[in-house]
């Protein structure tokens, strides 16, 4: 290889390192954007809705209790079913 074929190899492998670099530099700055915007909308979508006073309940017994994890959502489940037919069976006894 001539003096001229390494300098022309080491302008361009140099070229296309410093693309890359600045490539790199720009792409975190865009993601920053997208992850505020993102984080904003779980937040939105929390407080919109609402919960019900049964689930209010329920979920102060299982604080009251400590439960925690898959504990806490079995006692939940069970909590809310008891409560929904509570309310629902009344509702049906006035029909018949």
């Amino acid at each position: 290889m001539t003096f001229t074929s390494r300098l022309a190899i080491v302008a361009l492998t140099s070229l296309l390192a410093t693309g890359t670099a600045f490539a790199q530099t720009a792409a975190p700055a865009a993601k920053t954007d997208a992850k505020t915007t993102t984080a904003a909308a779980p937040a939105d979508k929390k407080a919109s809705k609402e919960r019900s006073a049964e689930s209010l309940e329920c979920s102060k017994q299982a604080d009251a209790k400590a439960l925690k994890g898959k504990e806490r959502k079995k006692f939940r489940r069970e909590c809310m079913k008891e409560a929904k037919a509570g309310t629902a069976a009344p509702a049906a006894a006035d029909k018949k």
